[in-house]
């Protein structure tokens, strides 16, 4: 007599149906893939000619040179991606620990203390890790990861908690071990609410991160420091528009992520 196998999961009535991750694109998606990077590709150039424009004084055109601006760029990507990293290292394993029966009671107090780095503002949390722990961009990561590591672990509990447990228990009863079931049916079906909050942890660690000028860990906030304390406009302005221009390229970048990783019919 033939057995059903793990890979012919019985569905039921009403649950959502699990596919390989991946397979296919959705309509529209080219479109939406190219479309931002002109808008930003355009907004760049508008920035340069704006800035070609401007009569620059000795100050402006030595802090706006390619290398220095580069150097701050390069800078600001490497907080924003070790911290982006690490918050995935932690927040990911932590909220699926969370879901599993034997530690559901310990959900509410984990996303308590999570809380804790987001109720002080991010100045605070960077400064306050510089005078206890010292300057330099290590310090300025442990506190981008305290600021920003709510959003992926909320959200990854909440994209576990949503799968109905019809569905789980269908894949146990054909014999999917507990690691299948997570890995094969839990990861993918959260995987949209799980890149949603990596999302929104990105884009608050873009901004948060220029902050870290003010302790010396670099990037694209020293640019926006030095035009505020030397009274350069020119400088200031070309700051804010590449930290914007950053979070959005990210944000798009996620976002493009999300949709290939979620399985289709969701």
């Amino acid at each position: 007599m033939a057995t059903a196998q793990p890979d012919a999961l019985l569905i039921p009535p009403g649950a959502p149906v699990p596919t390989r991750v991946g397979t296919g694109l959705r309509p529209g998606f080219t479109r939406r893939l190219v479309t931002t990077p002109i808008v930003l590709a355009l907004s760049l150039l508008a920035l340069y000619l704006w800035v070609q424009s401007r009569d620059l004084d000795i100050v402006e055109d030595r802090t706006l040179t390619q290398g220095q601006v580069l150097k701050a760029l390069a800078q600001h990507l490497q907080l924003v991606g070790l911290s982006s990293l690490a918050v995935l290292a932690i927040a990911v394993p932590l909220g699926i620990l969370v879901t599993r029966k034997s530690f559901r009671h310990a959900s509410p107090v984990t996303i308590a203390i999570a809380s804790v780095g987001q109720t002080i503002p991010s100045f605070g949390v960077i400064v306050l890790f510089a005078l206890t722990l010292g300057f330099g961009s290590r310090y300025v990561i442990y506190a981008l990861i305290l600021s920003t590591v709510l959003p992926v672990l909320s959200n990854t509990i909440a994209g576990l908690q949503q799968i109905e447990p019809a569905l789980k228990e269908a894949a146990s009863g054909v014999g999917m071990t507990p690691l299948q079931v997570l890995t094969r049916i839990e990861l993918p079906l959260a995987v949209p609410v799980l890149l949603a909050g990596l999302r929104t942890s990105i884009v608050l660690n873009v901004g948060t991160a220029t902050v870290a000028a003010f302790t010396g860990a670099g990037g694209l906030g020293s640019l926006i420091v030095t035009g505020l304390v030397q009274n350069r406009d020119v400088i200031t302005v070309v700051g804010g528009a590449l930290t914007a221009i950053l979070a959005l390229a990210l944000d798009h970048l996620t976002r493009m992520t999300q949709e290939l990783l979620t399985p289709r019919g969701l």
